[in-house]
């Protein structure tokens, strides 16, 4: 196990350089026109064709670290907007599923244009966008899902107002046949406009879902800077969950995505007695804030610059250092977190080979406080996908009491396009 500023599991790699940092050419040809291709993170609901030509352009201006914010954005925006105009029409000629598809597809765009953080202008402008047709092409689907703004009443008075989310009900469920519900927190660059993208699965299955973002992302209104932020935050979400006499208050559970992974650690112990369990998948705790980490992730697994974002994320904007001093106010270990004897049913789940977040965290994890569960994937890297899935879900299934097939929900991740 990795001690702060000594060796980590893969301590061998972090002197190396990944090839897609050296130009988007590079990061498109080695890591994303695959996933781009069949749909698959960080193109969800997305489609190849729309992005061609956008890194036909890319590639001409020969783009690379450290991107321009604007520039970089302003590329996608021609495609997003005809997307949408066509969605608009569809719509109007009363084609619920092209307007859909069409919606969801100039979000993909918006999406790709702001990764991984809005952290200029047009990539400001970008993600607001990208929440308008998102929300309405999730709302004319077969299956929708509503957007749900609800106050913030345990927030400071600094803090955002609003709480914001997606709350999906199955169809046809009702207060007198109460259904599970999975809270998905969603990650560093993959907000609530993406992690949709598990909905219409679980909605299949006759589970509720709401997918929201983590703090210092996307429409959170928690101090970033606040380690106890977060607390707020889900206590504002639990207490509304329980005004919804459709959901079953014995059967709720969170799964926290990437960075999300962080936060269902923490809501596991601060919130123990209101959940059923909890899936950290691809999180960290305490190792991931060391310098000896984030003075090397820059050039690892994450396609951009992890160690700036996750600086952004944490509200110290594009000050590095002073987000590395502050970095162990973030630890769950120094806080208590992990010894805490109140934890609700723990997963954890990551790759062994992890550049994102350092396996040593998980174990740190499993050595503290209450028992935990785990499942470590070897020769895998972030989330040790696409294993972890096939360990995750059926631990749900049998969490909730229902019946499910791994293989057929994960068929319903990637995108299809039909128009």
């Amino acid at each position: 196990m990795a001690q702060p500023g000594g060796k980590f599991h893969i301590q061998d790699k972090l002197s190396t350089t990944a090839p897609h940092h050296e130009s988007f050419e590079q990061l498109w040809a080695t890591k994303w026109k695959e996933p781009a291709t069949r749909g698959l993170y960080p193109f969800m609901f997305g489609s190849i064709k729309d992005f061609e030509p956008i890194v036909d352009q890319l590639v001409k201006e020969g783009q690379k670290e450290p991107y321009d914010g604007d520039k970089y954005a302003t590329v996608f925006f021609p495609k997003a907007a005809e997307l949408k105009i066509a969605a608009e029409h569809a719509e109007q000629e009363g084609n619920q599923e092209k307007a859909s598809e069409l919606y969801l597809r100039s979000s993909a765009v918006y999406r790709i244009s702001r990764f991984p953080a809005p952290r200029s202008e047009k990539q400001r402008y970008a993600w607001e966008q990208g929440k308008i047709v998102s929300a309405k092409g999730l709302a004319l689907r077969e299956r929708p899902t509503r957007e749900v703004k609800i106050p913030h009443k345990h927030g400071l008075p600094s803090e955002g107002k609003e709480l914001q989310f997606y709350y999906h009900l199955p169809p046809g469920m009702t207060k007198e046949k109460p259904v599970p519900l999975l809270i998905i927190f969603t990650g560093l660059d993959g907000y609530r406009t993406e992690l949709a993208v598990w909905i219409e699965g679980w909605s299949r299955l006759n589970v509720a879902v709401i997918v929201l973002e983590i703090p210092g992302t996307g429409d959170s209104p928690a101090d970033p800077k606040d380690p106890k932020s977060p607390d707020r935050q889900y206590s504002t979400l639990l207490d509304w969950i329980d005004k919804q006499p459709e959901i079953d208050p014995a059967r709720k559970a969170v799964w926290g995505f990437s960075t999300g992974g962080y936060y269902a650690i923490r809501i596991a112990h601060t919130h123990a007695d209101r959940l059923a369990g909890a899936i950290a998948l691809g999180g960290g705790c305490h190792y991931m804030f060391t310098d000896t980490w984030l003075d090397n992730v820059n050039r690892l697994e994450y396609p951009f610059d992890l160690a700036h974002t996750l600086a952004y994320k944490w509200g110290y904007g594009n000050d590095l250092e002073a987000f590395k001093k502050d970095g162990m106010n973030f630890s769950l270990l120094n806080d208590g977190t992990l010894d805490s004897k109140e934890c609700t049913r723990l997963l954890l789940v990551n790759g062994m080979d992890d550049e994102i977040f350092p396996i040593d965290d998980y174990q740190l994890c499993l050595n503290h406080g209450a028992i935990k569960e785990a499942r470590f994937v070897d020769a895998k890297k972030h989330m040790g996908e696409p294993d972890s899935f096939f360990i995750i879900l059926p631990w749900l299934y049998k969490l909730f009491g229902i019946q499910g097939n791994s293989g057929q929900q994960m068929g319903t991740i990637p995108s299809r396009p039909k128009f």
